[in-house]
């Protein structure tokens, strides 16, 4: 193989480096601010590890550059002696072994990243409730009365719910100015989790809370369940002040769809501390901001749907509010649809192992025996 054939063959790997880098930089930017999670698709449990592509360039460059700052050099007289000098299947496959340990490098990289397929569901019954999560996801909740702030404390206890309920199906809307669903109901918790961890305020229009709305696309997610327990836990901080419909009309389509609605009303006055800088070393500033608030509102949802309002002003009232709500609720049997995950490893470890055995036998025949 000639230097210039080299130079393109390891260009190529670079190419090829990068263009898988950018897939999965794809596809872990697609699992964090996606707002609507697909029924099929191909992940990666550790993407990080794509960066490690880099070092199958890497050393096929460090061998070239050994080879020419090492190998021993003859010199001839004249150039015609070279063009006399007969080649060998030797000297022709002399580059590859490298090749093949490059690929197999590259193959073991991607196995270590840890591809998934997501090709089938399994239908089973399972007993448990169906639930959606309406999440208000304005900047009021940035507020940091309830730490560390009204979110991120948000957050963590759905997480820790969803992890409690192993046979409820979930789902999830968030909304600020406007309403969105973040996944339709599912059983799937990595779905849930993955789709939870992305969440970050400033993803959606957080200039107004769309509480008319928020009950509209979640009593959509719910309009074809069967269950006997359908349930909105509406987690939210401010007064209604955005939207189309308003959270009257919305809690009275729900009671004719007979779905509860929970109101947790995070935070208990107009105002509360929020962060508005950075001082020195680090420290957070504070100062205080005003954010209206509507309990009576909530309270009337919940009325008019046969559920019940919580006020919380702590991270430990809102996770008992979550614990009396779901006690509460009866278990019916639904049908559900689980993904199945189907670990890709063995795809591309076995070839890799293959193109090693293949170079230690290309070397062993390469072999000048003594």
């Amino acid at each position: 193989m000639s230097p210039v054939q080299r130079r393109a063959w390891a260009a190529g790997w670079l190419a090829a480096a990068a263009f898988v880098g950018l897939v999965l930089s794809l596809r872990w930017l697609e699992s964090r601010y996606q707002l609507l999670i697909t029924d099929e698709q191909l992940r990666f449990e550790r993407p990080w590890a794509a960066l490690l592509l880099l070092a199958a360039p890497m050393a096929w460059f460090a061998r070239v550059w050994v080879q020419r700052h090492s190998r021993p050099r003859l010199q001839f007289s004249r150039a015609a002696a070279l063009r006399d000098s007969k080649s060998s299947w030797r000297i022709r496959l002399e580059n590859l072994p490298s090749a093949l340990r490059t690929v197999a490098l590259a193959l073991l990289v991607v196995g270590l990243a840890g591809p998934q397929s997501i090709h089938a569901r399994d239908t089973a019954e399972v007993s448990g409730i169906e639930i959606i999560l309406t999440l208000d996801m304005s900047g009021s909740m940035a507020a940091a009365d309830i730490r560390p702030t009204r979110f991120k404390a948000t957050k963590a206890v759905v997480r820790d719910f969803i992890n409690r309920r192993p046979n409820d199906r979930i789902g999830a809307v968030v909304f600020g100015r406007d309403a969105y669903t973040l996944l339709p109901l599912t059983t799937d918790r990595e779905a849930l989790r993955t789709a939870l961890r992305g969440l970050q305020l400033d993803q959606i229009d957080g200039r107004g809370t769309a509480i008319g709305n928020a009950v509209g696309v979640s009593l959509n997610r719910l309009k074809r369940s069967r269950a006997k327990s359908k349930v909105m836990i509406l987690l939210t901080d401010g007064e209604s002040n955005a939207g189309n419909v308003s959270p009257s009309q919305a809690a009275d389509l729900a009671s004719a769809m007979e779905v509860k609605i929970y109101p947790i009303l995070m935070g208990v006055s107009d105002t509360a501390p929020v962060q508005q800088g950075t001082g020195l070393f680090g420290r957070a500033i504070f100062g205080t901001a005003n954010y209206p608030v509507n309990p009576e509102l909530l309270e009337q949802m919940a009325d008019k749907t046969g559920g019940e309002f919580f006020l919380v002003s702590d991270r430990a009232a809102l996770e008992e509010s979550f614990h009396q709500i779901l006690d509460a609720l009866e278990k019916t049997d639904i049908e559900d649809a689980g993904r199945v995950y189907t670990e890709l490893f063995p795809a591309f470890v076995g070839p890799a192992l293959i193109f090693l055995l293949i170079e230690l036998l290309v070397l062993l025949w390469l072999r000048r025996w003594p």
